[in-house]
């Protein structure tokens, strides 16, 4: 095939480097000047992309590349070592999710349902990676892979990109569910529950729309090379608004819990450890933002299986990092149960203070103060009820989780009463 095509350009190329070498300051023999000629080369390249078809044009750019010796480029390696080192990862902390309920009995909800739904579409990702889009020249130059691969490149690249509006809110739904069950405030609920409906309608009208950006859907990796007939929206326009949209609600989705933080009676490092799990969550919108420089030359670029590798690594650095950090509340709670003492709370402490602290023994303070011999007798005594607080529904999800023993908060004097008798004896 290439044989060919380069037989059959032969006379156009040549033409097309005779008329950039008379324009340039190098002597037609003079090889090592032509290839490195800056000018010379976007001059050639742009007369034969007007002169040949876009397949010959990359048979051509290759037998060029190949004859000045410039050494081919790939990064496939990276971007497989990377996509499959997060992938097993966030799978790991998903499972060690899935111990921490069955350890604690904790009840299973939808934010669990909605990471489970986020992995399962994310191994499709893992797989397509090594098998689908680096085998098809993703992390190679464009010129240096062929046009059946280029078409199967692309083929992959779609359902990638449909796969990935789908994680994006699946994440972000688990989250929303989690920030459900944990805060109980009737107002706040209806807050979250509008976001769900929101990240709903946000997550299908992408995925609809990535499913039928092209008519007919085949045009999207068929349309490369200018053979076709077919029509698009604007993928830049669509990859553009969803990153936005995104980042827009991450920085809503986290205001939330921030938010409540003032209000819950909690000790100030709890409620430092919660604050700092919280920001962790902004290195999902931190990446996002990231990623955005990867979408400048997204639908535009003319070397797609090099320009777009970035794209691909931001994405999977992004899902599989948010599946972990909507993890972390439930990791915290098994690493409590298996290591208590390096990782528990500090309701020990508390518990202790309460227990040696003034009014906690009743007993000392029922004593009475008698005068001997002839003058005033003083007695008083006091009646102290000790009761336990329940923990309300944000401190004990937050902090202990439920299916962990809860700590118990004690009142220092819930109710008492007090009597004294004098009794003067002349």
């Amino acid at each position: 095939m290439k044989d060919e095509l380069q037989i059959v350009n032969s006379e156009a190329q040549l033409i097309c480097l005779v008329t950039a070498i008379e324009a340039s300051s190098c002597a037609a023999t003079n090889q090592t000047c032509i290839c490195r000629d800056e000018a010379l080369q976007v001059n050639a390249t742009i007369c034969i992309a007007t002169s040949c078809t876009l397949k010959e044009s990359l048979v051509i750019k290759n037998a060029t590349e190949t004859s000045c010796g410039v050494p081919v480029r790939s990064k496939t390696a990276m971007y497989n070592t990377i996509s499959t080192t997060f992938g097993v990862l966030s799978g790991f902390v998903v499972l060690l999710r899935i111990a921490s309920k069955f350890l604690t009995h904790a009840e299973w909800g939808w934010d669990d349902l909605a990471v489970g739904l986020t992995l399962a579409t994310g191994i499709p990702t893992s797989v397509l990676v090594p098998h689908g889009l680096t085998s098809n020249g993703l992390g190679r130059d464009i010129w240096t892979v062929t046009p059946k691969e280029i078409t199967e490149f692309l083929h992959v690249f779609y359902a990638s990109e449909v796969l990935y509006f789908a994680q994006v809110a699946l994440l972000k739904l688990a989250l929303l569910f989690f920030f459900i069950r944990i805060f109980p405030a009737r107002t706040l609920k209806r807050v979250i529950q509008g976001t769900i409906v929101f990240d709903l309608c946000f997550g299908i009208a992408f995925v609809f729309a990535a499913l039928f950006q092209c008519n007919p859907v085949s045009f999207y990796w068929k349309n490369w090379d200018g053979e076709h007939t077919g029509t698009c929206v604007n993928s830049n326009v669509l990859a553009w608004s969803n990153a936005g949209i995104s980042i827009a609600l991450d920085a809503w989705m986290l205001a939330i819990p921030i938010s409540q933080l003032a209000g819950l009676q909690l000790h100030w490092k709890k409620k430092l450890g919660v604050s700092l799990m919280f920001i962790v969550g902004t290195f999902i919108t931190i990446i996002s933002i990231v990623r955005l420089q990867s979408l400048v030359h997204f639908s535009n670029s003319q070397n797609p299986t090099w320009d777009n590798l970035a794209v691909g690594v931001w994405s999977s650095i992004e899902i599989n990092v948010g599946i972990i950090c909507v993890c972390l509340p439930n990791l915290r709670l098994l690493l409590l149960r298996m290591f208590p003492k390096v990782f528990g709370s500090t309701r020990n402490a508390n518990n202790q203070y309460y227990t040696n602290g003034s009014v906690s023994n009743p007993n000392k303070m029922m004593n009475a103060s008698q005068a001997k011999g002839d003058g005033i007798m003083y007695s008083r005594s006091y009646t102290v009820r000790h009761s336990s607080r329940p923990l309300e529904g944000d401190e004990a999800e937050l902090i202990e989780m439920k299916g962990f023993d809860p700590p118990q908060v004690i009142s220092r004097v819930s109710n008492s009463s007090a009597h004294s008798k004098i009794d003067n004896d002349e």
